[in-house]
C-alpha cells in the first residue's frame, strides 16, 4: 500500500498517540508497540478487548509511523531499497482475516471454506423466513379456510377411529367364537359363475360393487338421457295444451318460442348422447341423436290423441244426460195415461 500511493486517514501525531509512542523512537520500538496492540485488539485473539475497528486504526498508525521514520532517515539509494525490502518482509499477512466477517478459525483456506458454508446457511435461513412470511400473508385472514381444514381433519380422525373400533369389535367377536357357527366356515368362497373364461376375483369384485349400489358411468348416462327426453316430451305437450285449439296469432308466436327452446334442449341432449356413445362398452347399446322435427311431430300427435279422448268422453257424457232426460219424459207420459 505504501508503494502504491496509499494515503492513510491518520496524521503522524495521531499515529504516534495510537501506538502510545513519542516522536524520535526507533523502528524496533514501533514494531514492539504494534505487536502488543495487535495482540490486544486483533479479532482472532482471545483478549476481551478484541475490536476489528481499533485494530485497523493501529495498523494504519503503524504504517504511518514507519513511513515517517523512513523519511527522516536520509539514507542512500541502496539503503532505501533495503529498507523497502524490509518493509515488504515485515508487512502484515493477516489482513485477509478481516474479509470473512470474522467467521471461522484456522488457515486462510479453512476460514474461506467455513465462511462459504456460513453464507450458504444464512441464505437458507433467509429463504425459509421468506417462505414463512409469504405463507403467513397468504393465509392471513383466512380463518374460514383454516376452520374448514380443522373440521376436515376431525372428520378424518373420527372416520379412522370408527374403522378401528369396528375392526376391534370384529377381532373381539372372532376371539369369543361368535363366528364359529357359520355354515361356510373353513370353506373356500363359492364361484358365482361356472364359466371358466371369467376370472373369479374380478367376478367377485363386480358382485360386491353391484351389491353396494355401484353402477357404471354409461348406465347412469343412459338413465339420465331417457329421463330427460321423457321430461321434454311431457313439457312440450303440456305447453301445447295450454295454448288451445285453434291458436291465435299471439299463441302461435308463443308456440314458436316453445319450439325454439325445445330445439335447444334437444341439442344439449344430443351432446349427452355423444358422451354416452364414447363410454358405452357394447356397440349395440349406442344411441342415435334425437330429431327436433320428429319430436315436435310426435308431440302434436300426442296432443291430438288427448283431444280425441277428451271429445269422446264429452260425447258419452252428453248422450248419458240425454238418455236420462228422455227416460224422465217417458215415465211422466206413462203416469199421465194411467
Amino acid at each position: 500500500r505504501m508503494l502504491s500511493g496509499y494515503k492513510p486517514k491518520n496524521d503522524v501525531k495521531d499515529s504516534y498517540k495510537i501506538l502510545e509512542l513519542e516522536e524520535g523512537c526507533s523502528p524496533d520500538d514501533v514494531r514492539n508497540s504494534y505487536h502488543n496492540l495487535a495482540k490486544k485488539y486483533h479479532p482472532d485473539s482471545s483478549s476481551g478487548m478484541a475490536d476489528s475497528k481499533a485494530f485497523i486504526k493501529v495498523e494504519e498508525a503503524y504504517r504511518v509511523v514507519l513511513s515517517d521514520l523512513g523519511a527522516k532517515q536520509k539514507s542512500g539509494p541502496g539503503e532505501e531499497e533495503e529498507e523497502e525490502e524490509q518493509f515488504k518482509s515485515k508487512s502484515l499477512q493477516h489482513r485477509h482475516y478481516l474479509s470473512f466477517e470474522g467467521v471461522g478459525i484456522g488457515t486462510p483456506s479453512q476460514r474461506e471454506k467455513q465462511y462459504m458454508q456460513f453464507r450458504v446457511d444464512r441464505a437458507t435461513e433467509q429463504v425459509l423466513q421468506y417462505r414463512q412470511h409469504r405463507l403467513e400473508s397468504r393465509y392471513a385472514g383466512s380463518d374460514l379456510s383454516m376452520a374448514k381444514d380443522v373440521r376436515q381433519s376431525k372428520k378424518v380422525k373420527i372416520t379412522q377411529a370408527v374403522e378401528r373400533l369396528v375392526e376391534d369389535l370384529i377381532q373381539e367377536s372372532m376371539a369369543k367364537g361368535d363366528f364359529d357357527n357359520l355354515s361356510g366356515k373353513g370353506k373356500p368362497l363359492q364361484k358365482f359363475s361356472d364359466s371358466p373364461h371369467i376370472d373369479p376375483m374380478t367376478h367377485n369384485l363386480n358382485r360386491i360393487l353391484i351389491d353396494n349400489g355401484y353402477q357404471p358411468e354409461w348406465i347412469l348416462l343412459q338413465k339420465e338421457i331417457r329421463e330427460t327426453i321423457e321430461r321434454l316430451r311431457k313439457s312440450v305437450v303440456a305447453s301445447r295444451r295450454k295454448l288451445g285449439e285453434p291458436m291465435t296469432l299471439p299463441e302461435q308466436k308463443q308456440w314458436g318460442r316453445v319450439c325454439e327452446q325445445f330445439a335447444e334442449d334437444i341439442r344439449k341432449l344430443n351432446k349427452r348422447v355423444d358422451d354416452f356413445n364414447l363410454v358405452v362398452p357394447i356397440l349395440s347399446r349406442q344411441m342415435v341423436h334425437f330429431s327436433t322435427d320428429k319430436e315436435i311431430l310426435r308431440a302434436r300427435k300426442t296432443y291430438e290423441a288427448v283431444l280425441e279422448k277428451v271429445s269422446d268422453s264429452d260425447t258419452k257424457e252428453n248422450e248419458g244426460e240425454k238418455g236420462k232426460r228422455f227416460g224422465w219424459r217417458s215415465s211422466l207420459l206413462k203416469w199421465l195415461k194411467l
